[in-house]
């Protein structure tokens, strides 16, 4: 590991290929594996990130809308990409990038069929996504018919997969729902395949799918955020390894009397002669206001500064009274150890969120297997 001289969100290689090897151990070996990579790869860096899959031979990568799998592309990324969330008015890049749209309704079916057959398309692959419970995007059961017929008037595409999205699969108090919307989207599957005479793969499972729901892993699974080293229970996270470091240094320290007010709207007033410590991060880096006024917190020399008064763009104040410490110091924002979910939920928030908000002006350092 590097010690900070600056903000750097530094990216572990070693953590994200022990997280593929470890997600890759539950499934039987003709499972394939899907690796999300959308928002910057879940804040790290979807480009360097899908690299390094490709070269361990990942099956497929998936990305939330169609100019992050352009970037991809750009990169020399090969490996098939699903676009989970494309929009009508980027049919034709996806055809022109080789990248596989997830049809999630009529419109959308319709607008991607008339750009392929105008590009002359034979059997462009795409994905069905149906909606089994989170009523977010998809088909239902009962549009199958008319999907059908509508598949079956054109040769310009070919159902590759029917996938659905389970909705709590980490919660064990909701394990009754997560079993009903496996068996609604294998009755789907079979009313599907009845209809048109396909059998395309299928694929149900997340990260916690993956670990809560072996019989549902079907051709298929997706990873997010297991591979980036969170399991979404005390138990799984002991097995994955955080693969972000986002790390900072002490710009200068204030002493400051009792009374004396730090940051903008004076919002956090000493109690007594306290120290504060000025970090080089801020809500234009991912660091939320939802962090500032001792909701949050970062590590200096193994101990807790909680961050003070509101945050700043470009800065945080953190009050370091009682800890032995310089300017130049290292600081922790996460790590392997202090990481993105103990800082998250002192924010009543989750790792995702935090993880994803990094800005890109973070500097990136990777290291290397």
């Amino acid at each position: 590991m590097s010690k900070a001289l600056e903000t750097i969100l530094e990216i572990d290689l070693s953590a994200l290929t022990h997280n593929f090897n470890y997600l890759k151990s539950k499934l039987q070996p003709q499972t394939k594996f899907l690796a999300v990579v959308k928002a910057f790869a879940y804040g790290s860096d979807s480009v360097e990130i899908a690299k390094h899959l490709q070269k361990l031979n990942v099956d497929y990568f998936a990305v939330a809308y169609t100019q992050e799998g352009v970037v991809l592309r750009d990169a020399g990324i090969t490996t098939p990409i699903i676009v989970l969330h494309p929009q009508s008015v980027n049919a034709q890049t996806l055809i022109d990038r080789c990248l596989e749209p997830s049809i999630y309704s009529a419109h959308v079916l319709s607008e991607f069929i008339k750009t392929a057959e105008a590009q002359s398309q034979k059997k462009y692959p795409v994905h069905i996504k149906f909606n089994t419970g989170l009523n977010r995007l998809g088909f239902k059961n009962n549009d199958i018919e008319s999907l059908v017929a509508s598949l079956k008037k054109t040769s310009s595409v070919k159902v590759k997969s029917l996938f659905s999205h389970l909705v709590a699969s980490e919660d064990a108090n909701e394990s009754e729902f997560s079993n009903l919307q496996i068996e609604r989207f294998k009755t789907i599957a079979k009313n599907f395949e009845e209809g048109t005479g396909i059998k395309p793969w299928l694929h149900m499972c997340n990260t916690s799918g993956i670990l809560n729901y072996p019989e549902a892993h079907f051709d298929m699974v997706r990873s997010g955020i297991g591979l980036y080293g969170f399991g979404n229970s005390i138990e799984e996270d002991k097995n994955l390894k955080p693969i972000a470091s986002l790390k900072s240094v002490i710009s200068q320290i204030h002493e400051i009397e009792k009374g004396e007010t730090v940051g903008y709207n004076r919002a956090y007033t000493s109690q007594g002669v306290e120290r504060t410590a000025t970090i080089p991060i801020g809500h234009a880096d991912g660091i939320s206001r939802i962090y500032g006024n001792e909701n949050g917190f970062v590590i200096i020399n193994g101990e807790k500064a909680y961050i003070i008064g509101n945050v700043c763009m470009d800065m945080i104040m953190v009050n370091i009274t009682g800890i032995n410490c310089k300017e130049g110091d290292e600081v922790i924002v996460f790590d392997a150890t202090h990481t993105a979910s103990n800082l998250a939920e002192s924010a009543h928030t989750i790792s995702y969120e935090i993880l994803t908000a990094i800005s890109q002006r973070v500097k990136r350092v990777f290291l290397p297997e």
